[in-house]
């Protein structure tokens, strides 16, 4: 039945009343009398027993705290017409570059719904696609995730890494290409870590098995790097490596495509790496120095020979690429290949016989060709403004292949000839939006203490600066990790909804080299969030939306973004969506693989840390009485990257704060992770983080047909 105008403009009036924060009951969270001490200064912690992911009263107080929110998102009149809306909108053919073992091509596919890409594998470039994994066929509710690791030097085995329910353990297998049959190789206790093969088996990166209820908020400690022989039980892998001395480091194996040089990469954390190198053609060699860390970031590239290419920003903040001989790996004898620019080298890939650099402008990337001795090549010709990953392959690759996107531009993929430098379109997606109806900019605005900050913004074209638009600003600023253009089809939903997307390019990120990132780093953080509140106040300034109508949104170290900036001015935005954020910043490196951000954030078991951190950390910084903003806080049950525990405590603390009328509420997703472990829950997380978002601006959606 088709309803009148005015009954659904009445139908949102009660609604509205109905969900409002008055009507909420918010589940009762028992307090302690936890008290911590740290540098003579007295913290309190009343929701130390949250850490306890595995208690029946934690089970109890989530499943309580998730009804009131599922009662609340309940109530607003056009959620599930936007779920739908989300849903139809996903609902596209998606796949990946091709990546080339041998006479085969690998490559993954989507058919639009499917909670898990699949697998495909084909003779070369003209052969029919054969399914070669099929992971929505290994569990009912589609959360086991595979990828592909690596092949072997023969290139009739393949490596694969297999998670469940979003959890960053994976366990390692191994599979015939040819017969598609999988070994009985099980690797289990995995994180992070690749599959260099050499010989008849392969190096990986592992630790102990956890103790029994610790596997989701244990401290991962003690990494080692283990050699596994095909057909060996994981008992018989022989250990090559560990550090016994420094149990919280990182260590990790890289095998040259020669097989010639294994290369070992350490590091403390997030940033910082020290590099060694072993000669494995000689009989019992050992790992030696090549670059000394961790005060810079080291990665290399290739071998040329006995040489060792290398992309490093030490001399070099943008950084650059040097050749390294190892005989003599003194940093006075380097020898820089392609020297710094005044633009950001993201990364260099070695394939074709060639180098590929890809480098960021203004956060865009330009990639240019070079030969192994640095001589440049050629720029390669992008589409336009956007982002191009790719560019990977083989020593003996003719053909490579790069993927094309910008905010509104659907991925298209390239196929590249490494000799002419000629680009052809080898697959575009088929999205149902007309990019044409919607434009972007990069704006330039001044933080606080004068810098010069980029962001982008995305809205219909025609839009009218009045201040009334709903604005959806997103953010993260730190790791290095840079904010580049991109699509995402579920941001269709708001953008046609005449929702303005804004994305700055905040300092802690990698978008103008290590200066940039050092800059919203450690004792520097609070850059970060003055960025983040001057994008905000640019917008309300420029007309393009106004506090009423803003809301705030980061995932991770976005989560903490947005929990500071709104307890530093709660007054700028309507809505903030943190989701899986680091919130406890005097606890985070207590659990999992947190003690590796100590380098990003510093540790409150150091004194000048503990004050920096204390300033700004989330959940030591919600004051009583203050109207907060409407805020939907998401995490997840099987998140052991930023463990569910950081949000449960913010939560509760916001809860017993909020003075206002806004409603202050958790969605605790189940059998998921840091990031949602398959198709059904991103779109159903998304639509409600939308629906949210919309109501509490006070939005009235309408939605086209299906």
């Amino acid at each position: 039945m088709r309803r009148h105008p005015a009954y659904l403009a009445l139908a949102f009036i009660l609604a509205a009343a109905a969900v409002s924060a008055g009507t909420i009951g918010y589940p009762l969270t028992r307090t302690s009398d936890q008290v911590d001490e740290y540098f003579g200064e007295r913290i309190a912690d009343p929701y130390r027993w949250l850490e306890d992911d595995t208690s029946a009263e934690t089970a109890a107080w989530v499943a309580e705290q998730n009804q009131a929110t599922f009662d609340h998102l309940a109530a607003i009149p056009f959620r599930d017409a936007l779920r739908e809306r989300i849903r139809a909108l996903y609902d596209y053919p998606r796949y990946s570059s091709p990546s080339r073992i041998g006479e085969h091509y690998f490559f993954t596919k989507n058919d639009g719904l499917q909670n898990q890409s699949v697998i495909y594998v084909q003779k070369g470039l003209d052969g029919a696609p054969e399914v070669f994994i099929d992971p929505n066929r290994l569990a009912s509710d589609g959360t086991v995730d595979i990828d592909l690791l690596a092949p072997s030097g023969d290139k009739t085995l393949v490596a694969i890494s297999r998670s469940e329910a979003g959890s960053d353990w994976s366990e390692i297998r191994v599979m015939e290409i040819a017969t598609k049959r999988e070994l009985p190789d099980r690797l289990r206790w995995v994180k992070f870590s690749g599959a260099a093969w050499w010989r008849n088996g392969f190096f990986y990166s592992g630790y102990d098995e956890p103790k029994p209820g610790t596997e989701l908020s244990g401290v991962n400690e003690n990494r080692k790097v283990l050699y596994h022989t095909i057909g060996e039980p994981q008992e018989k892998d022989v250990l090559v490596y560990e550090d016994r001395a420094h149990p919280r480091r990182f260590h990790g194996v890289s095998v040259t495509e020669d097989e010639r040089f294994a290369i070992m990469t350490v590091s403390e954390g997030t940033t910082g790496t020290e590099l060694y190198w072993r000669d494995l053609t000689a009989a019992g060699s050992e790992f030696h120095l090549l670059a000394e860390g961790f005060e810079h970031d080291s990665y290399v590239i290739d071998n040329v020979g006995e040489a060792f290419l290398v992309l490093t920003n030490d001399g070099a903040p943008n950084k650059h690429v040097v050749r390294i001989d190892p005989a003599h790996p003194e940093r006075d004898r380097w020898q820089v290949l392609i020297p710094e620019k005044p633009a950001a080298l993201s990364s260099v890939s070695s394939a074709g016989g060639y180098l590929f650099c890809k480098y960021l402008e203004d956060a865009n990337t330009k990639v240019y060709q070079h030969a192994l001795d640095g001589r440049l090549v050629r720029e390669i010709q992008l589409p336009a403004l956007g982002t191009a990953p790719g560019f990977e392959g083989w020593r003996d690759d003719a053909t490579l292949f790069y993927t094309f996107t910008s905010f509104t531009t659907p991925p298209s993929i390239f196929k590249f000839d490494v000799a002419s430098g000629a680009s052809d379109v080898f697959r575009r997606s088929e999205v149902r939006f007309e990019p044409d109806d919607y434009e972007t900019k990069q704006v330039f605005y001044t933080s606080r203490d004068g810098t010069r900050v980029p962001m982008f913004v995305v809205h219909r074209k025609g839009l009218v600066l009045d201040g009334s638009n709903p604005c959806f600003l997103t953010g993260y600023g730190g790791f290095d990790i840079s904010m580049k253009p991109y699509f995402n089809p579920l941001m269709i939903a708001l953008l046609e909804q005449g929702v303005v997307f804004a994305q700055p390019n905040l300092r802690g990120g990698g978008e103008y080299g290590e200066r940039w990132h050092k800059a919203g780093m450690l004792g520097s953080k609070q850059n970060v969030f003055d960025d983040f509140i001057a994008a905000a106040e640019f917008l309300i300034r420029e007309k393009y939306t106004s506090s009423a109508k803003l809301g705030v949104e980061g995932g991770s170290n976005g989560g903490l973004l947005v929990g500071a900036v709104v307890n530093q001015r709660p007054e700028l935005f309507k809505v903030t969506l943190p989701a899986v954020g680091v919130m406890d910043m005097l606890r985070y490196h207590k659990f999992t693989i947190g003690w590796g951000w100590v380098v990003e954030y510093g540790s409150s078991d150091r004194e000048e840390d503990f004050r920096w951190l204390r300033a700004y950390s989330p959940l030591h910084n919600i004051a009583p009485g203050v109207s907060y903003p409407a805020t939907l806080v998401t995490t997840a049950d099987h998140d052991d990257r930023v463990v569910p525990a950081h949000s449960f405590k913010y939560i509760a603390a916001l809860q017993e704060a909020q003075a206002g009328p806004a409603p202050v509420l958790i969605r605790v997703e189940t059998r998921s992770g840091h990031g949602s472990s398959n198709v059904t829950k991103a779109i159903e997380t998304t639509a409600d983080e939308f629906a949210f978002f919309l109501f509490h601006t006070g939005s009235s959606p309408a939605f086209p047909a299906q």
